[in-house]
This record gives C-alpha cells, sequence and structure tokens, in this order.
C-alpha cells in the first residue's frame, strides 16, 4: 500500500475474511460527543470566564470545533450543513462559583440530539452583583456568535437555558435589552436567542419560605443577599423586586417562548416560584409551557431523561419554526 496523505474515500478497505473474527456493520451516521474546555470568552478586572463546548459529530460530519485564533484546521471549509444549533447553558450555583463541569456528562445526551450545548461561567456573587450573571451570560452568547464558523454554530438558532440560579440568569438573559450598551463586549452583535429553558430556577424572592431550607434567608450573608451586594432584603423590597424575574415582566416585555421545568418535592427553591412565574408569562401574553417532575428535587437524573429531553427537543424546533 502506498504511504500518502490519504482521504477516506480513497483508502482501501480492509476486506479480507478472517476466520473466528466478528464484522460490526456501520453506516458513519453514529453519533459522538467532542469536548473544547475552558474556552475563555472574556476577561474582566483580572477574571476569566470561560465555556465549555460540546459538539456532536459523526464519521461522515467530523465537526473539529477550533479554539479561536487558530489558522488551521482539518476541515477549513465550513459548508452550511455543517452548522448546527446551539443550546447556552448556565449552570446554577446560587449565583456562587460555578462548578461548570459538574453536569456536562447529562448535558451530551442534548449534544446527541443534534446540538452543540455550550456551559457558561459566569461571575459569581463573591465577586460581582447582579445584573452582571445575565451580562456575562449575554457576553457569551455574543461570543459564541462571533466564532460561529469555528464552533459549527448555526447563530440563528440559539437557545439559553439553565438551572437553579442559572435559570434565574437565563430568564434575565432574555428579559434584558442591553445589546446597545456598555454591557456589550461585542458591539453589533446581539444576545437574542429564539428560546429559554428553564430548570427549577431561582427565579424569585418575593415569598416567605420560596427557599424553604435557606435558614438565612433574605439576610446579607444568604445567596439572594449576597448577589445583591451583602445587603438585608428584608429591608430592601425594591431590590426584591429588582431580583425577581415575575416582577420583572409586563405585557411591552419582548421575550422568547420559555420552557419551565420544576419538581414537585424541591426542597431548595420551592416549586411555586415556577408556577408564580408561569402564571406572569400567562397573564402577560407570552409563550411558557411548564412541567412539574413529580417527586423531583432540586435536580437530579429525573431532569434528564429521555421523556424530558424530548420535551425540550421538541420546544426548541417550534422556536426555531416560527
Amino acid at each position: 500500500m502506498e504511504v500518502k496523505e490519504w482521504t477516506y474515500e480513497e483508502f482501501p478497505e480492509f476486506t479480507e475474511k478472517i476466520d473466528g473474527v466478528g464484522i460490526i456493520e456501520t453506516t458513519g451516521d453514529e453519533l459522538g460527543v467532542r469536548y473544547l474546555h475552558d474556552i475563555e470568552y472574556a476577561h474582566l478586572n483580572g477574571v476569566s470566564l470561560h465555556i465549555q463546548l460540546l459538539t456532536p459529530y459523526t464519521r461522515k460530519q467530523p465537526r473539529y470545533p477550533l479554539v479561536p485564533g487558530m489558522s488551521t484546521a482539518p476541515n477549513t471549509q465550513i459548508k452550511s450543513e455543517s452548522l448546527l444549533p446551539c443550546i447556552v447553558f448556565i449552570q446554577g450555583s446560587a449565583w456562587m462559583k460555578q462548578n461548570v463541569y459538574m453536569q456536562l456528562p447529562m448535558m451530551a445526551n442534548l449534544a446527541k440530539k443534534g446540538y452543540i450545548v455550550a456551559c457558561v461561567e459566569y461571575r459569581d456573587s463573591g465577586i460581582a452583583q447582579f445584573p452582571a450573571q445575565a451580562i456575562d451570560a449575554g457576553n457569551a452568547i455574543r461570543f459564541l456568535k462571533l466564532h460561529a464558523n469555528e464552533f459549527f454554530i448555526d447563530q440563528e438558532r440559539m437557545i439559553v437555558a439553565g438551572d437553579s440560579s442559572g435559570g434565574h440568569t437565563a430568564m434575565f438573559v432574555g428579559i434584558r435589552k442591553n445589546d446597545e450598551t456598555d454591557e456589550n463586549l461585542y458591539p453589533g452583535i446581539s444576545s437574542s436567542v429564539k428560546g429559554i429553558i428553564n430548570y427549577y430556577g431561582s427565579v424569585s424572592v418575593m415569598m416567605e419560605d420560596g427557599n424553604p431550607s435557606t435558614i438565612n434567608h433574605h439576610l446579607p450573608d444568604s445567596p439572594e443577599g449576597m448577589v445583591m451586594g451583602g445587603v438585608n432584603l428584608r429591608e430592601r423590597p425594591d431590590l426584591c423586586k429588582q431580583l425577581s424575574v415575575e416582577c420583572n415582566i409586563t405585557q411591552d416585555t419582548e421575550i422568547a417562548p420559555v420552557l419551565i421545568f420544576h419538581g414537585t418535592k424541591d426542597r431548595i427553591v420551592n416549586t411555586r416560584q415556577s408556577i408564580t412565574l408561569y402564571n406572569k408569562l400567562k397573564e402577560t401574553g407570552k409563550q411558557v409551557e411548564l412541567y412539574l417532575i413529580r417527586g423531583g428535587d432540586h435536580g437530579g437524573p429525573e431532569f434528564w431523561t429521555d421523556e424530558v429531553i424530548h420535551i425540550m427537543h421538541k420546544f426548541i424546533q417550534n422556536c426555531f419554526n416560527k
């Protein structure tokens, strides 16, 4: 056999029959997931913020995502059919330092549905108060759009999602319109998305029992007090409204369709937070779906079943078809 740089199509297949050796048939459409880790999308006041990227691929569509700035690639010509929709996922953390790696194995199930999944890091409440988290997530979306070809992303088909405080952040990404402000690190690029998925989001601080297991609820050292700058929210109803999603939605609010999941036994974020948000979105004429996971606590494998992912997939496709 000649030694040269073979293309896949040119390379001769081994066809010799060997006694006792089994053959497994393939089509070239078998799907896997590649992981590109710790992509820096912003550097603010000495703090680097990163994206974890999951990209589906097959033998027929290899898709080698690039670190921005690389000048060479195995596939330098990006065809439109190679571009995929993207789910930008914001990992919850009670607005504190995130573990952005924790749910990547679960998110790979979404990638296997044909989505690029980008898990986004935000500035935590120890270094930046609200709305810094939403500002950061919006800039991550813009960064991904800016480098869409390098990551095989169809920038016209993007969804923002998140769980817990990440769900809160995802909602505010959808509500806040800051493309034309100094908050935008990538002028001329919008953070708009086609849909929002909110997993058991900590979306409101208007309820006394909104966080049933948070003994210091509303106090300066509580998660919600810290993200507002270490203040006593019991004395600041104005800041409670500023932090609560339902208080920032009116009939004039422009927001993409919303899908909400929440467990019926959530000990961290009261299920009624999602009920309140659902009702407010309905009352103001917004498109929203809510699914309650019976017996579900604050996250867990129940939220990543085939049934749940099918619901997400159907919702996302409907968002893209509007």
